[in-house]
């Protein structure tokens, strides 16, 4: 062969083998995980709470987009759900069909979980749900690609119902049998739920429960519902709805001279401050709210030690990107927290053991989990049921119940968690007070 003709030919084969490495280097560094996140930005949930869970997974996910885990690089793409079901479904859809998305996460309403879960497992995709707490996402359903991180529905209905039995004698000096309680909420997938655990809660403690009702959230009038209250003349309401209907019933509460001895809310509008105050200014000091811990009440003693510099720089950011507010909602941390844990201990372990990021290895993953109390910046552990009825559900999570008092929070039950006491009925000179 003509040494030019064979340098040709070796200048060839090089150029080629270059060609070749640029090509594999360029898509070794374009290994990524898309990560479709969808919460209800504009619409009558966003002010609810769910565009804080929006900003703690924001906060999250951008710390992570400098970063690669495991040699990828972390890509979320966003979707608001309008506070309709049928536009969650069809972002969902859009996310994984168009966007190509490796998987979602997110989700504030339970009337678009249950309907999203299904719809996603049906499509053989990986979804983290961060927030919507309903039973009925799980329950009897046996999914193989749906997990929750989050505390559900029962368990808030339950542990409220229980700081009450504990408290009936000493505070409101009544036996838990002669207690009077009142069980309202709204009718979706989400109040439903938690109501199921507050009957069960009250038949556990032998309440008398004077009246269980529900309600649409979109109502435009509820003061048919506090007549029937103030008819009922319970002690103790226990409320779950969003910020409007909250707002509404309340101030309606008010014009109606509506008398109780305490309220307590179930996460969602009762645990936006800010909103709340908003709507019924110095009227919701000494209400009560059932969540998973604000990240900044846990006990840090107690916690995994790389955790409190993260929940620091959470709360630095919250601050930056909104100045201003009194109470940091449990919202922003809840949603923090829980993507904290899929990418540092789902997505990792998903490429290093089980290859990348398709879900079947998310799925794997997620599955090993095992993290003690502590654990999680939301002070619990993760460890996913496998399968049974709530298949994909953290067995380890639970909420707290928290008080307003004077522009603070602070948790009063469970006695493990506790701050400070919890005050019990509502002081004389409150607006709804019964003293």
């Amino acid at each position: 062969m003509p040494v030019r003709k064979a340098a040709r030919v070796i200048g060839g084969l090089v150029a080629a083998i270059a060609a070749l490495g640029m090509a594999a280097s360029a898509q070794a560094q374009e290994k990524k995980i898309k990560i479709g996140v969808i919460y209800d930005l504009t619409g009558p949930l966003a002010g609810g709470g769910s565009e804080l869970q929006y900003t703690g997974a924001k906060i999250m996910l951008d710390s992570y987009a400098n970063k690669l885990v495991e040699g990828y690089k972390v890509e979320a793409v966003y979707a608001d759900a309008q506070s309709k079901p049928d536009v969650a479904i069809n972002e969902a859809i859009r996310l994984i069909e168009q966007e190509k998305v490796d998987m979602l996460l997110g989700f504030f309403s339970s009337a678009q979980c249950v309907p999203v879960a299904a719809r996603v497992e049906q499509l053989k995709k990986f979804m983290w749900i961060t927030t919507c707490i309903s039973s009925a996402v799980l329950d009897g359903k046996n999914f193989k690609y749906i997990f929750r991180p989050q505390a559900s529905g029962d368990q808030f209905g339950l542990i409220a119902m229980d700081f009450i039995a504990n408290n009936a004698k000493a505070k409101f000096g009544k036996e838990p049998k002669d207690l009077r309680v009142a069980i309202i909420h709204e009718d979706g997938a989400y109040g439903v739920d938690v109501a199921k655990g507050n009957v069960a809660g009250a038949k556990k403690a032998g309440f008398d429960v004077v009246m269980k009702e529900g309600y649409a959230a979109t109502a435009p009038d509820l003061s048919a519902l506090v007549t029937k209250l103030k008819r009922a003349r319970p002690d103790v309401i226990f409320h779950t709805g969003y910020n409007p209907d909250i707002t509404l019933m309340l101030r309606q509460a008010r014009e109606q001279g509506l008398k109780f001895g305490a309220l307590i809310g179930h996460g969602a509008g009762y645990g936006v401050y800010e909103k709340l105050k908003e709507g019924l200014g110095g009227d919701v000091n000494h209400f009560f709210n059932v969540d998973p811990i604000s990240i900044w009440l846990a006990n840090q003693k107690t916690m995994d030690p790389k955790l409190p510099p993260v929940i620091k720089a959470v709360g630095e950011e919250f601050d930056k990107a909104k100045p201003g507010i009194a109470i940091r909602s449990a919202h922003v941390g809840m949603a923090a927290s829980n993507t904290y844990v899929f990418l540092t201990e789902v997505l990792p372990r998903a490429i290093k053991k089980y290859g990348g990021v398709d879900p079947e290895a998310l799925r794997k993953a997620a599955l090993e989990v095992d993290l003690p109390e502590g654990g999680t910046m939301l002070g619990f552990g993760v460890k996913f049921h496998a399968d049974g009825p709530m298949a994909g559900q953290n067995e380890r999570s639970f909420p707290v119940v928290i008080q307003y008092i004077d522009d603070k929070s602070s948790v009063v039950w469970p006695k493990s968690q506790a701050q400070r006491e919890a005050i019990l009925p509502l002081p004389a000179g409150s607006t709804y007070s019964n003293k």
